[in-house]
């Protein structure tokens, strides 16, 4: 995936949700095939970078499928699934044309509050493929059929009802795929401190990586942010910053044509050599070579 002499990468496009004319506003069921069709005919490069203003999730029927979300490179192979968050940066490969899977979209806020914390779709999110076995794949396939079903037939109710009956039933879909995401030893649920911070961390990460600046912003210490953090996700508070400035110094650096030195100004650094030093303490390599880099 490396840039060659005179290449360049396509730049991330973000992506709003927008349903399909005369379809209830929330949620979306489309095959993959179809994904891919319908990229070309709106003038759309379907291996293109995106950032999605959605959830995604994306299931593999009878053949496997390349997707690469935030740098990592995963095959969904028959019967399996990954979610994709709003704000992630994913990339179909090559096998999009030819996949037999499905694509479920739909909004954030669109699910219930009580599914949400049930299914547990706030962060720190688990980024792996999903696969559902024995009775859990049969519940999974049961309610994506039934969507997929009432999807299909929008003339059947009122535009209001269908839209409750497919909120209802995303949700079943949503919490069969929880239960097979079971959860691993190591940090616990997350706290209320720790969503607070994570918005934060969201939205001002290019204007500063001081964690006293969030501490004070949001009314805590910052040594209760840090345990927080560390609860939630394993990491320090300042890790949990640096971290969320490298991955966006990553995706600007691989996916468009800014210089270094304007990354770094993305990124509230005053001096470039200061983002330099930043990115190779973290990575190893200069952000040079890593824009460079197979």
């Amino acid at each position: 995936m490396g840039r060659t002499a005179g290449a360049e990468r396509p730049d991330v496009r973000d992506l709003e949700y927008t349903p399909n004319v005369g379809a209830p506003t929330g949620v979306e069921v489309e095959e993959l095939a179809d994904l891919h069709d319908r990229s070309l005919r709106h003038g759309n490069d379907p291996y293109a970078p995106l950032r999605p203003a959605f959830h995604q999730l994306i299931g593999a029927r009878e053949r496997p499928l390349q997707v690469a979300v935030d740098f990592v490179e995963y095959e969904l192979r028959p019967g399996s699934w990954l979610w994709i968050r709003p704000g992630q940066v994913q990339r179909f490969g090559r096998d999009l044309r030819t996949a037999d899977g499905v694509d479920v979209v739909f909004k954030a806020g669109f699910l219930p509050p009580a599914i949400v914390s049930a299914a547990h779709m706030d962060p720190p999110y688990e980024q792996r493929p999903l696969t559902p076995v024995g009775p859990d794949a049969e519940g999974v396939r049961r309610a994506l059929d039934h969507l997929a079903y009432e999807y299909g037939v929008m003339a059947s109710l009122p535009l209001q009802a269908h839209t409750e009956v497919l909120r209802a039933l995303l949700s079943v879909l949503v919490m069969r795929l929880a239960k097979v995401r079971a959860p691993e030893p190591g940090p616990a649920t997350a706290s209320s401190t720790f969503h607070r911070f994570h918005a934060a961390v969201e939205r001002d990460h290019a204007v500063t990586r001081r964690v006293e600046d969030y501490a004070s912003a949001l009314g805590y210490s910052p040594r209760t942010l840090t345990r927080a953090t560390l609860a939630a996700a394993g990491r320090t508070a300042k890790q949990y910053v640096d971290d969320r400035v490298l991955l966006e110094a990553k995706r600007l650096l691989w996916h468009s044509g800014l210089p270094a030195k304007e990354v770094a100004a993305r990124l509230g650094f005053d001096d470039p050599s200061d983002f330099t030093k930043f990115f190779r303490l973290r990575t190893g390599v200069t952000p040079g070579a890593f824009r460079a880099s197979p």
